[in-house]
């Protein structure tokens, strides 16, 4: 990606050094192929004494794809994408659920060498609009991301971010939640040859006068194993390790614990995912 990209992509780094994969439930994924390329995914999550099952089809024809989802919640949803159908760079996806009928959503990405612009409207008689934008370069890109509910005429979201990116740095800046939220984030990758990596969050909620910071850093044991560790200034520590022990077969093993009450809050979480 030589451009800013979509406006999501701003504090994406640091996001997911700090939060992706971690999770303290137990979440098994096997993902398999049919003859004629068809790929079918099963996922089963255990939260307390509840299981919750996912069955996702995907098939790919060309620049278009369809996703089929159906879950334990008996909702189904489907979702098409096209890819660069009328000009590169242009995507539109079209996505909505059985049997709740208000979940249309239409949508259109562009990605663009200065802007990655997101637009989307919701296939109801007074919908929701959302539309969200950056434009830059990948050095230096700003954005803004702005909901507007047809029916009663009220933005439901307004957001703006910044982010800089240099070398192996990138820093940004996001206000949220309508401005009543300011969130700082940092991203250094020490080392791409060990996918070694730090970062930190700071987040300032204005309504609440509460700052949440949070430190994060990851390491490759080897090219196949992947370790990753974050705490915050409310006291829970986290760490987790990452196994591909097959081609896109990830085992996952994570961790959760309060320092503050150590002997009643740790949890362990671990995910399986499976491909052939």
């Amino acid at each position: 990606m030589v451009g800013p990209g979509l406006y999501t992509e701003i504090g994406k780094k640091t996001r997911d050094l700090l939060y992706k994969d971690y999770q303290t439930d137990h979440k098994f994924t096997l993902t398999t192929y049919t003859s004629n390329g068809v790929a079918v995914t099963a996922t089963s999550t255990k939260k307390a004494d509840l299981i919750f099952g996912e069955i996702q089809s995907q098939i790919k024809n060309k620049n278009i794809t369809v996703d089929v989802k159906a879950n334990s919640a008996s909702n189904v949803i489907t979702t098409v994408t096209m890819d660069e159908i009328a000009t590169p760079g242009l995507k539109t996806i079209l996505s909505f659920a059985v049997p709740d009928q208000r979940s249309g959503k239409f949508e259109l990405q562009y990605l663009h060498d200065y802007a990655g612009v997101n637009a989307s409207i919701g296939l109801t008689a007074n919908p929701v609009v959302n539309l969200s934008g950056s434009f830059g370069t990948k050095a230096l890109a700003v954005g803004a991301d702005i909901s507007l509910d047809t029916a009663t005429g009220n933005l439901t979201k307004y957001n703006a971010g910044l982010s800089i990116t240099h070398e192996d740095l990138i820093a940004s800046v996001n206000l949220n939640n309508k401005g009543d939220s300011l969130t700082a984030a940092y991203y250094h990758s020490v080392s791409q040859l060990t996918s070694t990596a730090v970062g930190a969050e700071l987040t300032r909620t204005f309504s609440t006068n509460e700052n949440t910071l949070t430190f994060g850093t990851q390491h490759a044991l080897d090219p196949l194993t992947l370790v990753k560790a974050r705490f915050n200034n409310s006291g829970k520590a986290s760490a987790l390790i990452q196994h591909e022990w097959r081609p896109k077969s990830l085992v996952t093993i994570s961790a959760e614990v309060d320092t503050k009450t150590i002997e009643k809050s740790s949890k362990v979480g671990i995910a399986v995912a499976l491909k052939p």
